[in-house]
């Protein structure tokens, strides 16, 4: 079965396009301040206009309050919030509640002990996304470029149809599907010729790679 593909952190309509024309199934749209790729509400509504049903939109935030909740319902209109917080699950519910959105939530990981997070999350969460850990001196909870050992997670209860984020570009996405089997994936800077700089070819490169490996594992003549 062919893997969720969301390619997150997306700031201008030439990216935007590129993910869409290769049937990207999620985009996501980052606001926080501190991210080389935030957005301020009133461009990433123009963004999620452009969408326009052809994939599911997202917004990636940290511990917002139930003002920017409710400008992100009313405002952007996304069909999902991704939060990457210390949002307890009892505050995902709320958040959910208040909102009528699907609810991400991102759990940090770098050792197999930080997967004991998941069960408090599982029956709250539309999705669980597992991302690294973000590295010393980073003040970014996701986007870092960087991957955690992904054989850590065969010990997952194999019916969790997780996201897994965390360095994921052409080069190694063979490899994280193979190893971590999750039901999708979540690129950013892996598709960037810098941080927050989204690239086209990067892109296509990306979705071609998931076309060759999506060939190989097609039914043999």
């Amino acid at each position: 079965m062919k893997p969720d593909v969301k390619i997150c952190g997306l700031s201008t309509p030439e990216t935007l396009e590129a993910a869409l024309s290769r049937s990207a199934s999620h985009v996501g749209f980052v606001h926080f301040a501190r991210s080389p790729r935030h957005l301020d509400i009133e461009p990433m509504a123009d963004l999620v206009r452009i969408v326009a049903g052809r994939a599911e939109t997202v917004i990636v935030t940290v511990d917002p309050d139930d003002a920017l909740i409710a400008r992100f319902a009313e405002e952007v209109m996304p069909d999902w919030l991704q939060l990457h917080g210390r949002e307890t699950p009892e505050r995902l519910a709320e958040i959910k509640a208040k909102t009528g959105l699907r609810a991400m939530k991102a759990l940090p990981v770098s050792e197999a002990t930080d997967l004991d997070a998941v069960a408090a999350y599982r029956d709250v969460a539309d999705r669980i996304l597992l991302d690294s850990k973000r590295p010393k001196g980073s003040n970014l909870p996701g986007g870092n470029g960087v991957s955690f050992d992904w054989t850590l997670l065969t010990a997952l209860d194999p019916d969790l149809a997780y996201m897994l984020s965390g360095g994921i570009d052409a080069g190694n996405v063979a490899e994280a599907l193979r190893l971590a089997r999750p039901a999708g994936i979540d690129v950013s800077s892996g598709v960037e010729t810098a941080p927050g700089i989204k690239d086209v070819g990067r892109i296509n490169t990306f979705f071609d790679e998931l076309d060759r490996i999506a060939s190989e594992k097609g039914p043999k003549p």
